[in-house]
């Protein structure tokens, strides 16, 4: 099939890698606003040209939307003003419940199906595209009553084409699960980086002495504010939800420590242990 990615950047180039390579996709068009995505992800053959957006939808069998959140949700109408009965629509955000609202009552809806790859780095552009990104990871594809049985099947298709296991949920849901095991991941990771960076004034000791568990911990504060800024705003009140217990966590281990309460902060600690049984 023919496809136009929209947004020619880490999960869009990733994905466009892993289906040509799956010979999913004949011809690959590339839409984004920066030419120096588009320019990359030609010379490293992700896309097979250029396009714009009406030319774009029009030629294509499949069109995906791989920019961030806020972005998705005012395009998206737009997308599914062009497009005909026999084509598809999906995007990839982190958030679904504002895109999966904008187009209610789009009279093409049918023709879309909300999707989420449940894997990112702190990377971005089309140089960090990795065509084995997604294998064994969980593709989330909401409210599926809401798309046309073909659409849906094709992005089946897509998801497994990826190799990724899919998941059904609806939008709300979704967002309630990944404000808490992906997005109060990220506020944590900025907040630590900047707690180092205002107590701790000397690059060098950061770099000289970091170990592996700061650095995992704080890889994610390298992520774009392009990304996360309206990831954070289009799923606030879950966010704020989810980062009010993590301060009431936090004030436990700090009460904890101030009144010596060792007995205490080992039952925390062990508490927090139980997650091993569910990350393996």
């Amino acid at each position: 099939m023919k496809i136009s990615i929209i947004g020619v950047g880490l999960i869009g180039g990733s994905m466009a890698l892993k289906l040509r390579e799956k010979n999913i996709a004949s011809f690959i068009y590339g839409i984004d606003n920066s030419k120096q995505h588009i320019d990359e992800a030609l010379d490293l053959k992700i896309i097979d040209a250029e396009a714009n957006l009406q030319q774009g939808v029009k030629d294509s069998d499949l069109i995906i939307l791989a920019i961030p959140v806020d972005a998705a949700r005012k395009l998206l109408p737009n997308v599914l003003d062009l497009v005909s009965g026999h084509q598809t629509v999906m995007d990839a955000g982190s958030t679904k419940a504002g895109i999966v609202g904008a187009v209610k009552n789009h009279p093409k809806r049918s023709r879309f199906v909300a999707f989420h790859p449940m894997w990112g780095t702190e990377n971005n552009g089309p140089k960090s595209a990795i065509a084995e990104s997604f294998s064994g990871k969980a593709g989330v594809i909401c409210n599926k009553e809401e798309s046309a049985e073909d659409a849906l099947n094709i992005v089946e298709g897509i998801v497994n084409a990826l190799e990724m296991h899919t998941i059904y949920m609806n939008a709300e849901d979704h967002d309630i699960h990944t404000a808490y095991i992906s997005h109060i991941s990220h506020i944590t990771s900025y907040a630590l980086a900047n707690t180092v960076l205002e107590k701790e004034r000397e690059e060098e000791t950061i770099f000289q002495l970091a170990s592996s568990g700061f650095s995992s911990t704080v890889r994610l504060a390298k992520s774009h504010p392009e990304m996360w800024v309206p990831i954070f705003k289009q799923n606030k009140e879950n966010v704020l939800d989810v980062l009010n217990e993590h301060i009431t966590q936090l004030r436990k281990f700090k009460s904890a420590l101030e009144k010596e309460n060792y007995e205490y902060l080992e039952e925390l600690i062990t508490n927090a242990n139980r997650i091993r049984g569910i990350l393996r």
